[in-house]
């Protein structure tokens, strides 16, 4: 039998390095708000995923308003954020019931593939998670102070989501205490001991947090 699939949308961004008084996840990119393009992504892939969408409790009402707005129908559970991404990923988590395998995404990468959401579900059921990144385009330096040296950039990889993980997993890596090195869900199954596993993402699953990735984002959405 197939493991009960979840994906937890997390969408607490302010706007403040976009620009905006409105938050970001709903900002409009090409006629539709950001976070709902990130939603349709998901239920692209699949009619059957259940979606845990974390947001701020303040943003309900916005967010009810522009469902009604643009006529958005899809289901979703919602859950109210807490004063972290951390705090907000393990009040999604405390909604899902059982076992299967859970994808934690940013609700404002509005372009993942339903191919990336795939793959990501299918490598986790085998490694028990499974973690989008890319390679580095740039040349790299290390600062210290007032020194700068050369990394070989072949070495590292840009994380992004989604990060899916058994269920089970990730739940008990999320009882540790919240800290400052944690900075996505790969961090926190690591600090508990999990090996984490990486596949390729896309150079188009662009987050969106400052005014030109909003044009970035258009021009792909046109292309």
């Amino acid at each position: 039998m197939n493991a009960t699939e979840y994906a937890i949308i997390v969408a607490g961004g302010k706007g403040t390095r976009i620009k905006s008084k409105l938050p970001k996840q709903f900002l409009e990119l090409s006629g539709l708000p950001i976070l709902m393009h990130t939603l349709q992504a998901f239920y692209r892939y699949s009619s059957f995923i259940k979606i845990i969408l974390v947001l701020p409790q303040d943003d309900f009402e916005t967010w009810e308003e522009l469902c009604r707005k643009y006529n958005f129908t899809q289901p979703v559970i919602l859950q109210k954020g807490g004063d972290s991404r951390f705090q907000s990923v393990k009040n999604g988590l405390d909604k899902i019931e059982g076992d299967g395998l859970v994808a934690i995404h940013d609700g404002v990468r509005p372009l993942v593939s339903e191919d990336i959401i795939g793959a990501s579900f299918r490598l986790a059921a085998v490694h028990q998670c499974a973690v989008a990144s890319v390679r580095l385009k740039d040349s790299i330096r290390m600062t210290d102070q007032d020194t700068t040296k050369a990394m070989d950039r072949s070495k590292f990889r840009l994380i992004q989501t989604p990060q899916t993980f058994q269920v089970d997993l990730i739940k008990k890596a999320y009882e540790v205490k919240e800290d400052s090195s944690f900075t996505d869900d790969a961090s926190v199954a690591e600090f508990s001991g999990h090996r984490i596993s990486l596949f390729e993402g896309s150079y188009e699953n662009i987050k969106i947090t400052t005014p030109e990735d909003l044009i970035v984002a258009e021009a792909l959405i046109r292309k």
